[in-house]
């Protein structure tokens, strides 16, 4: 066994990669991290003999909850070669949720990430890294840092109509979203399922361009579809992407009140009743064959997608106006 490093040891890996002034005077340093909360900024983690030097905790992105911090999950650099990794700690949660009359079972699985990883080491639509355990074999997944934008911020920060932005960008957004159902296809050609589509779950790799998924530690349970709960997460960021972002009635009520009175209760999202998905009635230009995708992620809906496959052929279909 080798023995851990020393407190100079570490001192002189930091300055390598940090300024003089960001060098701590001493280090706390953790080969057990079951208690994430103590695992703090400018402590080392020591994980099969490597050291990682914490930065900061991650923050969560979702709408609703922007800046709640999530303890578990740690900026970090390898003190080996001075990279920027995210660092996730174990941390256990279950809920159930609910689609339509379908409820699934929710629980986060380190395991489930774990195995994701290696499966999806050398795929280009996904987040790359791997897992380690610690002293007390907890799973810790270490992850490549991924510059780069979200695909929701991405969208909703191109200043222009609809109109523009449809026929300008969204064929090309597109056509890398269709990659990621792709991806979403391989893994459940592996008895995979991603756990937690959403569209803060896509990022947009600054340096290759590539659309590539996060965060797969979650699983859940349904004995009837095993892969319904990632198809509607898919058929969400479809409609958001297709939309340029969410349409509210809401926003319908005070900007476009004559078009609110002609929806009705088919033309809402199946479970956020605040959102429409009969998006041809906001913009007729959007083509029928894309709009009929849309609809089986409505309370209208005659029946569902039941594999990634069949999402797949539909898109292939869309015929574009010229």
């Amino acid at each position: 066994m080798i023995d851990p490093p020393s407190q100079e040891d570490l001192k002189e890996m930091v300055s390598q990669w940090l300024p003089p002034h960001q060098v701590p005077a001493r280090f706390r340093i953790h080969t057990d991290t079951s208690d994430f909360f103590r695992v703090d900024y400018d402590d080392v983690v020591l994980l099969n003999d490597r050291p990682y030097l914490i930065r900061h905790n991650a923050k969560e992105k979702r709408f609703g909850l922007e800046d709640e911090v999530k303890f578990w999950v740690k900026r970090a650099v390898d003190l080996t070669d001075g990279t920027l990794k995210i660092m996730k700690l174990v941390f256990y949660e279950k809920f159930m949720s609910r689609i339509g009359d379908i409820e699934f079972e929710c629980f986060r699985s380190p395991r489930k990430e774990a195995r994701i990883l290696e499966l999806v080491s050398d795929h280009k639509n996904f987040m790359h890294g791997y897992s380690i355990r610690d002293d007390k074999e907890n799973i810790i997944r270490i992850l490549d840092f991924i510059k780069g934008n979200t695909i929701a911020a991405h969208v909703q920060n191109m200043d222009m109509d609809h109109e523009a932005y449809y026929h300008e960008h969204f064929p090309g957004i597109l056509s890398n979203f269709i990659e990621c159902v792709q991806a979403v296809r391989f893994l459940h050609d592996h008895g995979e399922r991603h756990g937690d589509i959403r569209r803060d779950h896509i990022l947009i790799d600054r340096e290759t361009g590539a659309y590539r998924w996060i965060d797969f530690d979650y699983n859940y349970r349904h004995r009837e579809n095993i892969y319904g709960y990632d198809l509607f997460g898919l058929g969400n960021i479809l409609v958001f992407l297709t939309g340029r972002g969410d349409v509210l009635l809401q926003d319908l009520k005070k900007n476009a009140p004559l078009v609110l009175d002609t929806l009705s209760e088919a033309d809402i999202n199946l479970v956020f009743h605040n959102r429409v998905v009969n998006l041809k009635k906001i913009y007729p230009y959007i083509p029928e064959s894309l709009n009929r995708i849309l609809l089986h992620f409505s309370t209208g809906a005659n029946r569902f997608y039941e594999h990634t496959e069949q999402l797949l052929n539909d898109l292939g279909e869309i015929e574009w106006a010229h």
